[in-house]
């Protein structure tokens, strides 16, 4: 679980910062901010390899959070960058990030 942890803490850091990149931003912000969307990616990317290094064992817990989605997603960030549909990225950072969000420090109490 210690390792759990520090990998938790790492995604939540990441989630707060992708929060700062987009703050005050809407979807045409996004897309118009070549800047913004690579901040956004890597971080994405970071949290989604965080992800797939929690322990088999605390992901069969914590089976709300569907993470072979997001080891997928990830795989789409990485390998498929350059066919990255970045309204699909904006869309999920303001419907699922959130969710991920509370269920992450739900997680770290």
């Amino acid at each position: 679980m210690k390792d759990d942890r520090l990998y938790l803490i790492h995604i939540s850091e990441c989630i707060e910062r992708i929060e700062s990149y987009i703050k005050g931003k809407n979807k045409k912000d996004f897309i118009n901010s070549p800047l913004i969307q690579d901040a956004v990616v890597r971080n994405l990317q970071i949290l989604a390899e965080s992800t797939q290094r929690l322990s088999d064992e605390f992901k069969e817990r914590e089976s709300e959070i569907d993470w072979f989605e997001l080891a997928g997603f990830r795989n789409v960030l990485v390998h498929d960058y350059l066919g990255l549909d970045i309204e699909r990225v904006w869309n999920i950072l303001v419907k699922d990030l959130p969710t991920l969000k509370i269920a992450i420090q739900r997680m770290l109490e």
